[in-house]
Parts: C-alpha cells; sequence; structure tokens
C-alpha cells in the first residue's frame, strides 16, 4: 500500500443548506431575536405570550 499524501487540497465550498457552521449561525440569531421579542411583547403589554395571542 502507498501511504503518500496528496500534495494539494480540494477547494470544497461549504453548504448553504443542511448542517453547516452557516446554517447554525442564522439559527441562533433567529432565536435570540425572537427571545428579544417575546421579551418585549411581554413587558409593554403587561401580558404573557400566550395571553397576547388568545391562547389563554
Amino acid at each position: 500500500m502507498d501511504k503518500t499524501q496528496p500534495t494539494t487540497t480540494p477547494n470544497i465550498e461549504d453548504p448553504k443548506f443542511g448542517f453547516s457552521k452557516y446554517a447554525e449561525r442564522l439559527n441562533g440569531r433567529a432565536a435570540m431575536i425572537g427571545f428579544v421579542l417575546t421579551v418585549a411583547i411581554e413587558y409593554f403589554t403587561g401580558q404573557g405570550l400566550l395571553s397576547w395571542l388568545g391562547l389563554q
């Protein structure tokens, strides 16, 4: 068996869908924005989110 290593590294683009660093970063940012908006809604309306949506 030949155990030589390749001399160049292939240039592979990161995927734009599925489990990738880009998708996880975007998901984290969306979660932070949603959490801040939920807290703001509860603060300004004086109700919880479920009450504000009419589910409680």
